[in-house]
């Protein structure tokens, strides 16, 4: 499973910008089939994109990065398709959808080709990986956090794992739901979203060691030792996959390594995006 339970419920999230639903900060990219959703804050340096988790996930999840970053850079955070303000369309859900919908957003904010730096967790992660593979042109400099590249490196097995159900959800977290849904233009389609989610994480591959070989940007993996969902030693075969990489685990954190320690996490982050290129 890709998922993760965020720290805070949805009761305890802390004041300051509505970071997933905020107005001022809002735009929509109007693709073939459907108008996607991100916040844009900041104005300064090279612009980094946010990927954001699955299933739990969103792009609340990333408010200390974005309150930090914003400050220096250009900061552009996307709703994944089906979550939050994105809307679904009528596309089957893979991470290689969701990678072509990122480079229509960096398309239209970003008409003239400029490279952005690009971070991603979990399924974000996932997203990067094929986003820098097939657009090298368009990125920069990327993170991935806490994603593998198949389910062969979750610590459970993709076929033993329960399934993640919206029931499950319900109960785990009902606030978190209750606030999800009430974003969503429509919230009907959260139950189906889920469904589709959980049998996509099933499949055995989702990016191509080759796809990974191609990776042109200097890459920065990042994972909690403690990492529930994905397992060490894929995280470092990953690694030496990478022309450029990086690897960096994060003492005593699990998946959410910026609940975990975010000022850690976001001191990395920064230090490997100034750094100079080579």
């Amino acid at each position: 499973m890709i998922a993760a339970i965020p720290a805070l419920a949805a009761d305890e999230i802390k004041e300051g910008p509505r970071y997933g639903s905020d107005d001022m900060a809002g735009h929509y990219v109007q693709t073939p089939d459907a108008k996607l959703y991100y916040e844009r804050y900041g104005n300064g340096g090279r612009p980094l994109l946010l990927l954001h988790g699955g299933e739990y996930g969103y792009i609340d999840e990333f408010g200390d990065l974005i309150g930090a970053i914003s400050k220096q850079r250009t900061v552009i955070a996307i709703a994944t398709r089906g979550y939050g303000r994105s809307e679904r369309g009528n596309l089957p859900l893979s991470h290689r959808q969701f990678a072509q919908d990122a480079a229509a957003v960096i398309e239209s904010i970003f008409p003239n080709g400029e490279k952005v730096d690009l971070l991603g967790f979990s399924e974000g992660a996932i997203t990067s990986y094929i986003l820098a593979s097939t657009h090298p042109e368009r990125i920069h400099r990327l993170i991935a956090i806490g994603g593998p590249i198949g389910s062969y490196g979750n610590t459970l097995q993709s076929a033993e794992a329960p399934p993640l159900t919206p029931e499950l959800m319900q109960q785990q977290v009902p606030g978190l739901v209750a606030a999800r849904k009430k974003i969503m233009a429509r919230p009907e389609l959260w139950e189906p979203l889920i469904r589709e989610l959980d049998m996509m994480y099933r499949a055995p591959s989702f990016v191509k060691q080759d796809e990974v070989r191609a990776i042109k940007a200097p890459t920065l993996l990042i994972a909690g030792d403690r990492d529930q969902y994905t397992r060490a030693d894929h995280l470092v075969d990953i690694y030496h996959l990478l022309p450029k990489g990086q690897l960096a685990f994060i003492p005593g954190c699990g998946h959410v390594v910026l609940d975990c320690k975010a000022d850690l996490v976001i001191r990395i982050a920064t230090s490997f995006l100034d750094e100079a290129d080579q």
